[in-house]
């Protein structure tokens, strides 16, 4: 799976997720943070993680998937940038400079992240003057969502005054392995792989009967609901990025989610995203009669991979209800219909499905991943999922990177072809945020989209709010035939705004 984000790296799909990070430094000594306080704070705790200077070295003719090596020539500056928003240094020109960092290519000939501090925003509601942001990139082949908290708890601190760590930083650079040497590599590697398919094969059994088992007791069901239509976002992408993103208050987000029983919190911010899309594309005459569908990452990493790079998580088809109006009946649909996703997930196995991917042959899956870029598939072929979903839980607490409080975080997603718009949510302290990232030619607008948002989480929030427990729950019970007799009468009358 690591190896899949290398392959599918191009000039137009660069392959990094990271995040938009804004600090307070009326916490940090003085009152005031300098660049070079936060190279040296960075400097300090470089031990505490094992992605920050660490390279891939690819395999000629990638007849193998790349290695890691702790990167000899490690230079903090180059990875740490520094740059200024232009007066008045408002939100609109933080997301402009976020998108224009987060389009360009990372350098894989070194470590792959960069971290570029944004001073000067000054005109954004809600954030103190002085205050800073911080934009990271982190290439998708070190990192996942939930690895990725753990190098955000190797930057910061508990204590805006907490001493560096008392570990002595042992580490050292490695040589890169010649062109011999990756090719002796991946010969003996080829070899094992028939082996090891082998092993995931039987370990994979019972789940495949278990699935089997599950879909004759009905358990779950596979329908055409979980078959995505195709939309304006899937198509092939251009290098150009937009993001945007809106805070919602966590209490908010309980008290929607008790209107229907059983919901969960992810259902809920499923349903705002349903409620999104179904307004941006009903403005723009281009709502399908189907529900579009997310996919929704599953973390599958166990305790002791806590600190482990790269990758370790599965995925779920989550339909969206783009096809009913009505925001209660949306989310017990939403709801109904995550219930019946998890329940085959959990049959088959998600780390069964993770074990899986590790099996893929190196060169035919490097080969797959070009066809499917250079011949433009993605224009011809039927999108698998309309968007993507990933739900990451943030600390609870404040946390301080040199000495600055971090007010808010609002996650950042790579695109490819095929899949032209993305969605994090991302929970610190008592807020969320729910940011996208969309291709700029294919999501001229984002700030209309921000605003379908804001108005999708205020209408159900209402609805949740005026709604009698009794109603709530009926639409728990009937979410399905209900929703597609009222939503389909109305969806096939949509108009342009």
């Amino acid at each position: 799976m690591d190896a899949s984000f290398v392959a599918l790296e191009t000039r137009t799909s660069p392959m990094h997720i990271g995040s938009i990070l804004i600090y307070n430094p009326a916490t940090a000594p003085g009152g005031f943070v300098r660049y070079k306080d936060i190279l040296r704070f960075f400097e300090s705790r470089m031990q505490l993680s094992k992605t920050m200077r660490q390279k891939l070295v690819r395999v000629p003719f990638d007849l193998d998937y790349p290695y890691w090596v702790e990167d000899k020539d490690f230079d903090l500056e180059y990875h740490v940038r520094h740059v200024a928003l232009p007066k008045p240094g408002d939100w609109r020109q933080l997301c402009i400079q976020a998108a224009r960092i987060f389009a360009r290519p990372l350098d894989l000939s070194r470590p792959p992240w960069e971290f570029t501090i944004v001073e000067g925003i000054d005109n954004v509601p809600g954030v103190a003057p002085g205050s800073y942001a911080m934009v990271t990139k982190v290439h998708h082949a070190a990192i996942d969502g939930m690895s990725g908290i753990d190098l955000m708890e190797a930057l910061h601190t508990l204590d805006p005054n907490a001493p560096p760590p008392n570990e002595p930083d042992t580490w050292k650079g490695e040589e890169v392995p010649n062109f011999a040497e990756l090719l002796a590599k991946s010969w003996v590697n080829n070899v094992a792989n028939p082996l090891r398919q082998l092993d995931v094969a039987a370990k994979a059994m019972p789940g495949v009967a278990k699935a089997i088992k599950g879909l004759v007791s009905k358990d779950f069901k596979l329908h055409g609901e979980m078959l995505a239509p195709r939309t304006r976002f899937n198509a092939v992408i251009s290098p150009n990025r937009v993001v945007e993103g809106r805070s919602i208050p966590l209490a908010d987000i309980k008290a929607i989610r008790e209107a229907v029983p059983g919901a969960k919190v992810n259902d809920a911010f499923l349903a705002i995203i349903g409620g999104a899309l179904r307004k941006y594309l009903a403005a723009h005459g281009d709502l399908p009669d189907k529900t579009l569908t997310a996919m929704a990452p599953i973390s599958v990493r166990s305790s002791g991979e806590k600190g482990d790079m790269g990758n370790q998580v599965a995925a779920m088809i989550a339909p969206l209800g783009t096809h009913i109006a009505d925001p209660l009946e949306r989310l017990a649909y939403v709801h109904g219909q995550t219930v019946n996703s998890k329940a085959m997930t959990d049959a088959i196995g998600a780390r069964n499905m993770t074990e899986i991917s590790k099996i893929s042959p190196a060169l035919f899956m490097a080969l797959g991943a070009q066809l499917y870029t250079r011949l433009g598939l993605a224009n011809r072929v039927g999108p698998p999922f309309s968007t993507v979903v990933t739900n990451v839980p943030g600390p609870p607490v404040p946390i301080y990177s040199s000495g600055a409080r971090l007010e808010s975080m609002m996650g950042l997603l790579c695109l490819t072809d095929g899949l032209g718009l993305g969605h994090v949510v991302q929970s610190y302290c008592k807020e969320a945020t729910i940011t996208f990232t969309a291709c700029r030619n294919l999501m001229p607008d984002p700030d209309f989209y921000a605003q379908c948002m804001e108005d999708s989480f205020t209408e159900l929030r209402d609805a949740a709010k005026a709604a009698p427990a009794p109603k709530a729950a009926e639409a728990a019970e009937k979410p399905s035939k209900k929703a597609a007799r009222k939503s389909g009468a109305k969806t096939g009358k949509s108009k342009k705004k």
